[in-house]
């Protein structure tokens, strides 16, 4: 009797009808759903190259300076119809808030921009660094490109129009 057991399992391993196909459709889909929220957050809206898009509104971009006063370069981009132009605003250790493109005269080329150490913003692909405080005051070099801003009262304002003219930093 086990032997006839034994038999009928087998027959029933290699005879057994497959399943509907409808659970193998709904677990591609879960998959496929699952992939697609994944992309969306790795290189659509979740994703974040921590530099802040900015709009203009009457030809100036308004930066609240208490938000930006902490010390820390804080980078924005403005988008162009052919492309986003990168800047910084920080507030140096003299305490003057300064603002630049994010490039330079020299490797602009190499689109790698700064990042900030300590004191000093450091130019990502040459190395060089350059004190806050020299921000807007040297010009010219791997220094900072400088970026004409106004302060009016807690607000920093930057003209479109002296952004969109850094644009060929960018290749715009």
């Amino acid at each position: 009797m086990s032997e006839e057991r034994n038999r009928q399992s087998k027959k029933e391993l290699f005879t057994k009808k497959k399943g509907s196909s409808t659970g193998k459709v709904f677990t591609l889909l879960g998959v496929l759903v699952i992939g697609a929220v994944a992309a969306w957050f790795l290189l659509g809206q979740g994703a974040s190259d921590g530099i802040a898009a900015v709009k203009a509104e009457n030809g100036f971009v308004n930066l609240t300076i208490s938000d930006l006063d902490d010390g820390q370069a804080h980078f924005f981009k403005l988008a162009t119809g052919k492309g986003d132009i990168k800047f910084f605003v920080v507030k140096s250790v003299d305490g003057v808030m300064r603002a630049a493109f994010d490039a330079c005269d020299v490797c602009y080329r190499e689109k790698k921009g700064y990042r900030q150490e300590g004191d000093f913003m450091v130019c990502n692909n040459c190395g060089q660094k350059f004190r806050t405080d020299l921000v807007n005051e040297v010009k010219g070099g791997c220094n900072p490109a400088p970026l004409a801003r106004r302060v009016e009262s807690n607000q920093i304002l930057i003209a479109k129009a002296d952004i969109v003219g850094g644009g060929w930093y960018f290749g715009l």
